[in-house]
């Protein structure tokens, strides 16, 4: 009985000091970095929740796009912030997982440096080939280029990134050997496809969704395990004939390490209000990304798993940045 009423007041005492951490906060403006430049995806996904978010807290959030080396320069102006919650910033896929891997020399560990706040949305991708190409589907795909090794290429958004991830994991589930081509960004990618440069192509559905309603592409799948509520006619390709196909290419927020917990927590809950508010999922909807709120556990077990995940496809296929 006294260790239930200790305990009960220890608990008590946890709760007054959390509140009053978060009593005074924010009282002034939150720096919420993005690691692209402005017109990207990743940028206007914040430009849509930041006002809202802000009119939440209270207080302005002031969008910092600090673009390059794939969105590792806002992650690690994320890191290496003070920890008291005005400086928080979007983690992308990337930054937060393939290049632990990919970039060994890495100035931050996402593990270490960062404290998870919520996994925000995914930006679907989509395997598409050109017309001229004579593959209907996938394994139509797959028996065309195997007896073809090296001599079919597929196009992405870049070297390094989660759509060239998706070739070579394609490469290596399908046995395979397509030639991968970096272009300057997805809208390009999908352009050359339209345009005869490259026979297929791996993009982003906000890319490829116009080509694809018009019949100038065909839609072989997307590359998650799952359907995505944006296109749900487009099934997975883990669905026609390469089970444990899974590439994503998600984004969500971060806190430099040691913000406190329940700032943490704080920030989740208003986030995740955000992301379900119906006229924000429509606008995000209408901009090709779908909205994902999740807790801060659950967002940290999905930066540990998908560092496994690519650490162990990037040795497989030998991947290496263009």
């Amino acid at each position: 009985m006294v260790r239930t009423v200790a305990l009960a007041f220890a608990m008590s005492l946890w709760v007054v000091a959390a509140s009053a951490q978060t009593a005074g906060y924010p009282n002034k403006p939150i720096r919420f970095m993005v690691g692209f430049p402005p017109g990207g995806s990743t940028d206007v996904a914040a430009r849509l929740i930041a006002p809202r978010l802000a009119e939440r807290l209270g207080q302005q959030l002031v969008i910092d796009n600090r673009a390059g080396a794939g969105g590792n320069i806002g992650v690690d102006a994320v890191a290496k912030a003070a920890p008291d919650g005005y400086t928080i910033g979007f983690g992308v896929s990337g930054a937060l997982a393939v290049n632990v891997t990919l970039q060994p020399n890495l100035p931050y560990d996402p593990l270490k440096d960062l404290a998870p706040v919520a996994l925000a949305m995914i930006n679907p991708l989509v395997l598409c080939t050109a017309l001229e190409t004579p593959a209907n589907s996938l394994m139509e795909l797959i028996a065309y280029a195997k007896p073809r090794p090296g001599r079919l290429s597929y196009g992405t958004g870049g070297s390094g990134t989660a759509m060239h991830l998706s070739g070579a994991m394609l490469n290596l589930l399908g046995g395979i050997e397509l030639v991968h081509v970096a272009f300057k960004g997805n809208s390009a990618a999908a352009t050359g496809l339209v345009g005869h440069q490259i026979p297929v192509a791996v993009v982003d559905l906000t890319s490829a969704r116009s080509f694809i309603r018009a019949g100038r592409v065909r839609a072989l799948g997307v590359t998650s395990a799952r359907r995505t509520q944006l296109a749900p006619e487009i099934p997975p390709l883990a669905e026609r004939g390469l089970p444990g196909f899974d590439v994503t290419s998600w984004f969500g927020v971060v806190a430099p390490a040691g913000t406190p917990a329940d700032i943490v927590a704080y920030l989740n809950a208003e986030l995740i209000a955000v992301l379900k508010a119906p006229d924000m999922r429509e606008k995000l909807a209408a901009a090709g990304l779908e909205p994902v709120p999740g807790t801060s556990d659950e967002f940290a077990a999905l930066i540990r798993s998908e560092i496994r995940k690519y650490a162990e496809l990037i040795r497989s296929s030998g991947i290496r940045l263009e």
